[in-house]
Protein backbone atom coordinates (compact mmCIF):
# COMPACT_ATOMS: atom_id res chain seq x y z
CA UNK A 1 0.00 0.00 0.00
CA UNK A 2 1.18 3.53 -0.68
CA UNK A 3 2.14 5.93 2.14
CA UNK A 4 -0.90 7.55 3.67
CA UNK A 5 -3.28 4.90 2.29
CA UNK A 6 -6.17 3.56 4.29
CA UNK A 7 -5.39 0.76 6.76
CA UNK A 8 -5.14 -2.55 4.89
CA UNK A 9 -8.13 -4.85 5.43
CA UNK A 10 -7.93 -8.13 7.31
CA UNK A 11 -8.28 -10.11 4.11
CA UNK A 12 -8.09 -9.52 0.38
CA UNK A 13 -9.24 -12.21 -2.03
CA UNK A 14 -8.87 -12.28 -5.80
CA UNK A 15 -11.26 -13.88 -8.27
CA UNK A 16 -9.61 -14.50 -11.65
CA UNK A 17 -12.15 -15.06 -14.41
CA UNK A 18 -10.72 -17.62 -16.84
CA UNK A 19 -13.80 -19.40 -18.19
CA UNK A 20 -14.03 -17.61 -21.55
CA UNK A 21 -13.15 -19.14 -24.90
CA UNK A 22 -11.42 -16.13 -26.52
CA UNK A 23 -13.04 -16.65 -29.92
CA UNK A 24 -11.72 -13.39 -31.37
CA UNK A 25 -8.16 -14.68 -31.16
CA UNK A 26 -8.87 -17.95 -32.93
CA UNK A 27 -7.15 -21.30 -32.56
CA UNK A 28 -8.03 -24.39 -30.57
CA UNK A 29 -6.65 -23.23 -27.21
CA UNK A 30 -8.48 -20.56 -25.17
CA UNK A 31 -6.40 -17.39 -25.08
CA UNK A 32 -5.73 -17.60 -21.33
CA UNK A 33 -3.82 -20.85 -21.92
CA UNK A 34 -1.76 -19.63 -24.87
CA UNK A 35 1.96 -19.33 -24.28
CA UNK A 36 3.39 -15.86 -23.85
CA UNK A 37 7.16 -15.78 -23.54
CA UNK A 38 7.23 -19.44 -22.51
CA UNK A 39 4.46 -19.23 -19.88
CA UNK A 40 0.70 -19.27 -20.29
CA UNK A 41 -1.18 -16.01 -20.05
CA UNK A 42 -3.06 -17.35 -17.03
CA UNK A 43 0.16 -18.38 -15.27
CA UNK A 44 1.45 -14.83 -15.66
CA UNK A 45 -1.83 -13.39 -14.36
CA UNK A 46 -1.91 -15.66 -11.31
CA UNK A 47 1.70 -14.78 -10.52
CA UNK A 48 0.76 -11.08 -10.25
CA UNK A 49 -1.43 -11.83 -7.25
CA UNK A 50 0.66 -14.67 -5.84
CA UNK A 51 3.54 -12.30 -5.19
CA UNK A 52 1.47 -9.32 -3.96
CA UNK A 53 1.80 -9.12 -0.17
CA UNK A 54 -1.76 -7.85 0.46
CA UNK A 55 -3.48 -10.70 -1.38
CA UNK A 56 -4.41 -13.61 0.86
CA UNK A 57 -6.25 -16.01 -1.42
CA UNK A 58 -7.05 -16.63 -5.09
CA UNK A 59 -10.04 -18.37 -6.64
CA UNK A 60 -10.19 -19.08 -10.38
CA UNK A 61 -13.29 -19.64 -12.51
CA UNK A 62 -12.46 -21.93 -15.46
CA UNK A 63 -14.30 -23.54 -18.34
CA UNK A 64 -16.02 -26.90 -17.74
CA UNK A 65 -13.43 -28.85 -19.77
CA UNK A 66 -10.34 -26.80 -18.91
CA UNK A 67 -8.96 -28.63 -15.85
CA UNK A 68 -6.09 -30.29 -17.82
CA UNK A 69 -5.16 -26.89 -19.29
CA UNK A 70 -5.51 -25.10 -15.97
CA UNK A 71 -3.38 -27.39 -13.82
CA UNK A 72 0.05 -26.52 -15.35
CA UNK A 73 -0.75 -22.80 -15.19
CA UNK A 74 -1.41 -23.03 -11.44
CA UNK A 75 1.91 -24.67 -10.51
CA UNK A 76 3.62 -22.76 -7.71
CA UNK A 77 0.52 -20.73 -6.79
CA UNK A 78 0.43 -21.25 -3.03
CA UNK A 79 -2.44 -18.80 -2.50
CA UNK A 80 -4.83 -20.80 -4.69
CA UNK A 81 -7.90 -21.37 -2.49
CA UNK A 82 -10.31 -22.83 -4.99
CA UNK A 83 -11.21 -23.56 -8.61
CA UNK A 84 -14.82 -23.34 -9.81
CA UNK A 85 -16.50 -24.12 -13.09
CA UNK A 86 -17.69 -20.91 -14.72
CA UNK A 87 -21.08 -20.27 -16.23
CA UNK A 88 -22.43 -19.44 -19.67
CA UNK A 89 -21.65 -15.72 -19.26
CA UNK A 90 -18.92 -13.76 -17.53
CA UNK A 91 -21.51 -12.62 -15.00
CA UNK A 92 -22.42 -16.23 -14.15
CA UNK A 93 -18.75 -17.15 -13.80
CA UNK A 94 -18.18 -14.28 -11.38
CA UNK A 95 -21.15 -15.33 -9.28
CA UNK A 96 -19.82 -18.90 -9.10
CA UNK A 97 -16.46 -17.60 -7.92
CA UNK A 98 -18.04 -15.28 -5.34
CA UNK A 99 -20.12 -18.15 -4.00
CA UNK A 100 -16.91 -20.14 -3.52
CA UNK A 101 -15.36 -17.23 -1.60
CA UNK A 102 -18.43 -16.61 0.55
CA UNK A 103 -17.59 -19.06 3.40
CA UNK A 104 -14.26 -17.24 3.98
CA UNK A 105 -15.97 -13.81 4.05
CA UNK A 106 -13.03 -11.74 2.79
CA UNK A 107 -13.17 -8.00 3.43
CA UNK A 108 -12.21 -7.04 -0.12
CA UNK A 109 -12.41 -8.94 -3.40
CA UNK A 110 -10.67 -8.02 -6.62
CA UNK A 111 -12.19 -9.42 -9.83
CA UNK A 112 -9.70 -9.68 -12.66
CA UNK A 113 -9.71 -10.90 -16.26
CA UNK A 114 -7.35 -13.83 -16.87
CA UNK A 115 -6.33 -12.18 -20.16
CA UNK A 116 -4.78 -9.14 -18.42
CA UNK A 117 -1.34 -10.44 -17.41
CA UNK A 118 0.39 -7.04 -17.15
CA UNK A 119 -1.29 -5.38 -14.15
CA UNK A 120 1.32 -3.88 -11.83
CA UNK A 121 1.64 -4.13 -8.06
CA UNK A 122 0.88 -0.41 -7.92
CA UNK A 123 -2.42 -0.93 -9.73
CA UNK A 124 -3.36 -3.69 -7.28
CA UNK A 125 -2.48 -1.32 -4.41
CA UNK A 126 -4.76 1.36 -5.86
CA UNK A 127 -7.57 -1.14 -6.34
CA UNK A 128 -7.45 -2.26 -2.70
CA UNK A 129 -7.28 1.34 -1.47
CA UNK A 130 -10.22 2.36 -3.67
CA UNK A 131 -12.34 -0.53 -2.36
CA UNK A 132 -11.57 0.50 1.20
CA UNK A 133 -12.50 4.13 0.52
CA UNK A 134 -15.57 3.62 -1.68
CA UNK A 135 -16.77 0.02 -1.46
CA UNK A 136 -17.00 -0.25 -5.24
CA UNK A 137 -14.39 1.01 -7.72
CA UNK A 138 -12.98 0.19 -11.14
CA UNK A 139 -9.73 1.24 -12.86
CA UNK A 140 -10.19 3.54 -15.81
CA UNK A 141 -8.20 5.42 -18.42
CA UNK A 142 -9.02 8.81 -19.87
CA UNK A 143 -10.25 8.56 -23.47
CA UNK A 144 -7.86 10.31 -25.85
CA UNK A 145 -9.88 9.89 -29.06
CA UNK A 146 -13.12 11.70 -29.78
CA UNK A 147 -16.03 9.27 -29.32
CA UNK A 148 -19.18 9.28 -31.45
CA UNK A 149 -22.45 7.58 -30.54
CA UNK A 150 -24.23 6.21 -33.60
CA UNK A 151 -27.58 4.64 -34.46
CA UNK A 152 -28.25 1.34 -36.25
CA UNK A 153 -27.64 3.00 -39.64
CA UNK A 154 -24.27 4.42 -38.66
CA UNK A 155 -25.60 7.97 -38.35
CA UNK A 156 -23.94 10.00 -35.57
CA UNK A 157 -26.39 10.67 -32.74
CA UNK A 158 -24.15 12.78 -30.53
CA UNK A 159 -20.58 13.38 -29.40
CA UNK A 160 -20.10 12.79 -25.67
CA UNK A 161 -17.76 15.11 -23.81
CA UNK A 162 -14.44 13.32 -23.88
CA UNK A 163 -13.25 14.63 -20.52
CA UNK A 164 -16.07 12.74 -18.77
CA UNK A 165 -15.36 9.37 -20.43
CA UNK A 166 -13.20 6.52 -19.12
CA UNK A 167 -12.30 3.14 -20.61
CA UNK A 168 -12.59 0.56 -17.84
CA UNK A 169 -10.18 -2.25 -16.94
CA UNK A 170 -9.70 -4.85 -14.21
CA UNK A 171 -8.97 -5.60 -11.38
CA UNK A 172 -12.27 -4.19 -10.23
CA UNK A 173 -12.42 -3.80 -6.47
CA UNK A 174 -15.30 -4.19 -4.04
CA UNK A 175 -16.31 -4.76 -0.47
CA UNK A 176 -17.10 -8.47 -0.65
CA UNK A 177 -20.60 -8.29 0.82
CA UNK A 178 -21.60 -5.50 -1.58
CA UNK A 179 -20.56 -7.23 -4.81
CA UNK A 180 -21.78 -10.66 -3.68
CA UNK A 181 -25.23 -9.26 -2.86
CA UNK A 182 -25.39 -7.32 -6.15
CA UNK A 183 -24.59 -10.46 -8.17
CA UNK A 184 -27.16 -12.53 -6.27
CA UNK A 185 -29.84 -9.89 -6.88
CA UNK A 186 -29.04 -9.65 -10.58
CA UNK A 187 -29.17 -13.43 -10.97
CA UNK A 188 -32.52 -13.59 -9.14
CA UNK A 189 -33.89 -10.90 -11.46
CA UNK A 190 -32.80 -12.87 -14.53
CA UNK A 191 -30.17 -10.28 -15.49
CA UNK A 192 -27.35 -12.25 -17.15
CA UNK A 193 -25.57 -10.11 -19.75
CA UNK A 194 -23.90 -7.31 -17.80
CA UNK A 195 -20.37 -7.16 -19.16
CA UNK A 196 -18.42 -6.20 -16.07
CA UNK A 197 -18.83 -6.20 -12.31
CA UNK A 198 -19.05 -2.43 -12.17
CA UNK A 199 -22.18 -2.69 -14.29
CA UNK A 200 -23.64 -5.20 -11.82
CA UNK A 201 -23.05 -2.74 -8.98
CA UNK A 202 -24.60 0.10 -11.00
CA UNK A 203 -27.67 -2.04 -11.78
CA UNK A 204 -28.03 -2.78 -8.05
CA UNK A 205 -28.08 0.96 -7.31
CA UNK A 206 -24.72 1.33 -5.58
CA UNK A 207 -22.35 4.24 -6.29
CA UNK A 208 -19.37 3.21 -8.40
CA UNK A 209 -16.09 5.12 -8.49
CA UNK A 210 -13.18 5.14 -10.94
CA UNK A 211 -9.53 5.12 -9.93
CA UNK A 212 -6.51 5.52 -12.20
CA UNK A 213 -5.81 2.54 -14.45
CA UNK A 214 -2.73 1.71 -16.49
CA UNK A 215 -2.13 1.92 -20.22
CA UNK A 216 0.13 -1.15 -19.97
CA UNK A 217 -2.67 -3.22 -18.39
CA UNK A 218 -3.84 -4.41 -21.79
CA UNK A 219 -6.43 -7.13 -22.31
CA UNK A 220 -5.32 -9.75 -24.81
CA UNK A 221 -8.27 -9.96 -27.19
CA UNK A 222 -6.96 -10.21 -30.76
CA UNK A 223 -3.99 -11.78 -32.50
CA UNK A 224 -2.46 -8.30 -32.82
CA UNK A 225 -2.65 -7.97 -29.01
CA UNK A 226 -0.67 -11.19 -28.63
CA UNK A 227 1.96 -9.97 -31.07
CA UNK A 228 2.41 -6.78 -29.04
CA UNK A 229 2.50 -8.77 -25.82
CA UNK A 230 5.21 -11.08 -27.18
CA UNK A 231 7.31 -8.05 -27.99
CA UNK A 232 6.83 -6.84 -24.42
CA UNK A 233 7.97 -10.07 -22.79
CA UNK A 234 10.39 -11.63 -25.27
CA UNK A 235 13.12 -12.37 -25.02
CA UNK A 236 12.25 -12.10 -21.32
CA UNK A 237 12.71 -8.38 -21.68
CA UNK A 238 11.38 -7.48 -18.24
CA UNK A 239 13.59 -10.07 -16.50
CA UNK A 240 17.00 -8.48 -16.72
CA UNK A 241 18.51 -10.16 -13.64
CA UNK A 242 20.10 -13.27 -15.20
CA UNK A 243 21.19 -15.95 -12.72
CA UNK A 244 22.95 -19.29 -13.14
CA UNK A 245 23.16 -22.16 -10.68
CA UNK A 246 24.77 -25.58 -10.64
CA UNK A 247 23.82 -28.84 -8.98
CA UNK A 248 25.46 -32.20 -8.38
CA UNK A 249 24.09 -35.44 -6.99
CA UNK A 250 25.16 -39.06 -6.64
CA UNK A 251 23.42 -42.24 -5.53
CA UNK A 252 24.82 -45.73 -5.04
CA UNK A 253 23.34 -48.85 -6.55
CA UNK A 254 21.35 -51.32 -4.49
CA UNK A 255 19.18 -54.32 -5.22
CA UNK A 256 16.28 -53.66 -7.59
CA UNK A 257 15.03 -53.87 -11.14
CA UNK A 258 14.81 -50.23 -12.31
CA UNK A 259 16.18 -46.74 -11.85
CA UNK A 260 14.51 -43.33 -12.05
CA UNK A 261 16.50 -40.86 -14.14
CA UNK A 262 15.21 -37.39 -15.09
CA UNK A 263 11.67 -38.43 -14.24
CA UNK A 264 11.72 -41.55 -16.46
CA UNK A 265 11.53 -45.14 -15.14
CA UNK A 266 14.22 -47.27 -16.83
CA UNK A 267 14.47 -51.04 -16.39
CA UNK A 268 17.89 -52.02 -14.96
CA UNK A 269 19.45 -54.90 -13.05
CA UNK A 270 19.92 -52.63 -10.02
CA UNK A 271 18.14 -49.70 -8.36
CA UNK A 272 19.51 -46.50 -6.88
CA UNK A 273 19.60 -46.19 -3.11
CA UNK A 274 18.12 -43.06 -1.55
CA UNK A 275 15.58 -41.63 0.88
CA UNK A 276 13.33 -40.57 -2.04
CA UNK A 277 13.23 -42.28 -5.43
CA UNK A 278 16.95 -41.39 -5.81
CA UNK A 279 16.54 -39.63 -9.18
CA UNK A 280 20.00 -38.07 -9.43
CA UNK A 281 19.08 -36.02 -12.51
CA UNK A 282 16.07 -34.28 -10.97
CA UNK A 283 17.96 -33.79 -7.70
CA UNK A 284 20.83 -32.06 -9.48
CA UNK A 285 18.42 -29.88 -11.47
CA UNK A 286 16.54 -28.93 -8.29
CA UNK A 287 19.78 -27.83 -6.63
CA UNK A 288 20.79 -25.88 -9.74
CA UNK A 289 17.56 -23.87 -9.66
CA UNK A 290 17.77 -23.29 -5.91
CA UNK A 291 21.37 -22.15 -6.35
CA UNK A 292 20.38 -19.70 -9.08
CA UNK A 293 17.85 -17.99 -6.80
CA UNK A 294 20.02 -18.27 -3.67
CA UNK A 295 17.52 -20.34 -1.72
CA UNK A 296 19.44 -23.14 -0.02
CA UNK A 297 19.60 -26.65 -1.41
CA UNK A 298 17.38 -29.69 -1.81
CA UNK A 299 18.24 -30.93 1.67
CA UNK A 300 17.08 -27.72 3.33
CA UNK A 301 13.71 -27.85 1.54
CA UNK A 302 13.22 -31.63 1.75
CA UNK A 303 15.30 -32.95 4.68
CA UNK A 304 16.18 -36.65 4.34
CA UNK A 305 15.48 -36.96 8.07
CA UNK A 306 11.81 -36.16 7.43
CA UNK A 307 9.85 -39.41 6.94
CA UNK A 308 7.29 -37.73 4.66
CA UNK A 309 9.87 -37.69 1.85
CA UNK A 310 10.73 -41.40 2.11
CA UNK A 311 10.18 -42.87 -1.34
CA UNK A 312 8.87 -39.54 -2.66
CA UNK A 313 8.77 -38.92 -6.39
CA UNK A 314 11.46 -36.38 -7.25
CA UNK A 315 9.24 -34.50 -9.68
CA UNK A 316 7.81 -32.84 -6.55
CA UNK A 317 11.23 -31.40 -5.73
CA UNK A 318 11.81 -29.95 -9.19
CA UNK A 319 8.26 -28.56 -9.38
CA UNK A 320 8.76 -26.89 -5.99
CA UNK A 321 11.98 -25.19 -7.14
CA UNK A 322 10.30 -24.03 -10.37
CA UNK A 323 7.41 -22.67 -8.31
CA UNK A 324 9.80 -20.61 -6.19
CA UNK A 325 11.07 -18.96 -9.36
CA UNK A 326 7.52 -18.20 -10.50
CA UNK A 327 6.56 -16.72 -7.13
CA UNK A 328 9.44 -14.26 -7.47
CA UNK A 329 8.06 -13.18 -10.84
CA UNK A 330 10.85 -14.91 -12.73
CA UNK A 331 11.22 -17.54 -15.42
CA UNK A 332 13.47 -20.50 -16.03
CA UNK A 333 15.36 -19.78 -19.25
CA UNK A 334 17.23 -23.09 -19.59
CA UNK A 335 17.94 -26.36 -17.77
CA UNK A 336 20.82 -28.69 -18.63
CA UNK A 337 21.73 -32.01 -17.01
CA UNK A 338 24.48 -34.56 -17.65
CA UNK A 339 24.23 -38.14 -16.38
CA UNK A 340 27.52 -39.91 -15.53
CA UNK A 341 27.22 -43.68 -15.67
CA UNK A 342 28.37 -46.82 -17.47
CA UNK A 343 24.81 -48.16 -17.61
CA UNK A 344 21.94 -47.90 -18.35
CA UNK A 345 22.14 -46.28 -21.76
CA UNK A 346 20.64 -42.78 -21.70
CA UNK A 347 20.37 -42.15 -25.46
CA UNK A 348 17.20 -44.19 -26.06
CA UNK A 349 15.43 -42.26 -23.29
CA UNK A 350 16.82 -38.78 -23.94
CA UNK A 351 13.74 -37.25 -25.59
CA UNK A 352 11.38 -38.73 -23.00
CA UNK A 353 13.59 -37.22 -20.29
CA UNK A 354 13.62 -33.80 -21.94
CA UNK A 355 9.84 -33.87 -22.28
CA UNK A 356 9.36 -34.93 -18.65
CA UNK A 357 11.69 -32.24 -17.29
CA UNK A 358 9.97 -29.60 -19.43
CA UNK A 359 6.58 -30.71 -18.15
CA UNK A 360 7.61 -30.63 -14.49
CA UNK A 361 9.32 -27.23 -14.77
CA UNK A 362 6.55 -25.81 -17.02
CA UNK A 363 8.96 -24.64 -19.72
CA UNK A 364 9.22 -25.43 -23.47
CA UNK A 365 11.15 -28.60 -24.25
CA UNK A 366 13.63 -26.66 -26.39
CA UNK A 367 14.83 -25.06 -23.12
CA UNK A 368 15.96 -28.43 -21.75
CA UNK A 369 19.21 -30.25 -22.46
CA UNK A 370 19.96 -33.87 -21.46
CA UNK A 371 23.38 -35.43 -22.02
CA UNK A 372 25.24 -38.49 -20.79
CA UNK A 373 28.81 -39.68 -20.54
CA UNK A 374 30.83 -42.50 -19.04
CA UNK A 375 33.96 -42.02 -16.94
CA UNK A 376 35.96 -44.48 -19.05
CA UNK A 377 35.71 -47.16 -16.33
CA UNK A 378 37.34 -44.82 -13.80
CA UNK A 379 36.03 -44.04 -10.32
CA UNK A 380 32.89 -45.27 -8.60
CA UNK A 381 30.72 -44.71 -11.69
CA UNK A 382 33.29 -46.55 -13.80
CA UNK A 383 33.16 -49.46 -11.35
CA UNK A 384 29.35 -49.40 -11.72
CA UNK A 385 28.86 -48.64 -8.03
CA UNK A 386 26.42 -45.79 -8.67
CA UNK A 387 25.29 -42.94 -10.90
CA UNK A 388 26.09 -39.23 -10.69
CA UNK A 389 24.55 -36.17 -12.32
CA UNK A 390 25.59 -32.58 -12.73
CA UNK A 391 23.22 -29.82 -13.82
CA UNK A 392 23.02 -26.13 -14.56
CA UNK A 393 20.06 -23.77 -14.52
CA UNK A 394 19.67 -20.34 -16.08
CA UNK A 395 17.00 -18.25 -14.38
CA UNK A 396 15.81 -14.73 -15.11
CA UNK A 397 14.31 -12.57 -12.38
CA UNK A 398 12.98 -9.00 -12.29
CA UNK A 399 15.40 -6.47 -10.83
CA UNK A 400 14.46 -5.57 -7.25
Amino acid sequence: MSPGAATPPKSVAVLVVAAGRGSRVGGDVPKQYRLLGGRTVLARTLALFERHPSVGSIVVAIGPDDEPLFRPSARGIGKLAGVVVGGRTRQASCLAGLQALAPAKPDIVLLHDAARPFASAGLIDRAIEAALLHGAAVPGLAVTDTVKRIDADGRVVDTPERALLRSVQTPQAFAFGLIHDAHLRAASAGIETLTDDGAVVEWAGHPLFVFEGEATNMKLTTEADFQRAEQAVSPLAALGDVRTGTGFDVHAFTDGDHVWLNGVRIPHEQALKGHSDADVGLHALTDAILGAIGDGDIGSHFPPSDPQWKGASSDRFLAHAAGLVARRGGAIAHLDVTILCEAPKIGPHREAMRARIADIAAIPVDRVGVKATTTESLGFTGRREGIAAMASATVRLPWN
